[in-house]
């Protein structure tokens, strides 16, 4: 989708960190302000301790551009993005530089058009 010379993106993905407490909440925060702030839409999923919260729907991932994995670990259900364009990070660097995150996806996405 088009915003004038902008690209608006649609964006799914799952946040896990090893202990599945600080780092999986703090990664999906910050990539979802990120997004936001750019305009993009953008659902994404936790798997921590207490399991899976915001669990992506089938509706939310056939419409997305693009999958984020900011993970540390593994993480289920990774085959619903089989047929979609994956980046794969570390929790860290999404706490970091989601800005820089979310500017490399609009990249790679404008690469594909």
């Amino acid at each position: 989708m088009y915003r004038g010379e902008e690209t608006i993106m649609k964006i799914v993905g799952i946040c896990a960190c090893c202990s599945g407490i600080a780092h999986t909440y703090m990664a999906r925060e910050a990539i979802v302000s990120a997004a936001q702030a750019a305009g993009d839409e953008i659902h994404m999923e936790t798997q921590g301790t207490i399991g899976v919260e915001n669990e992506l729907t089938a509706e939310q991932i056939a419409e997305a551009d693009c999958v984020l994995l900011c993970v540390d670990v593994h993480v289920e259900g990774t085959e619903r993005f089989s047929s979609k364009k994956v980046m794969k990070i570390p929790t860290d660097l999404a706490i970091k530089a989601p800005k820089q995150i979310i500017q490399k996806l609009h990249e790679e996405l404008s690469k594909q058009a």
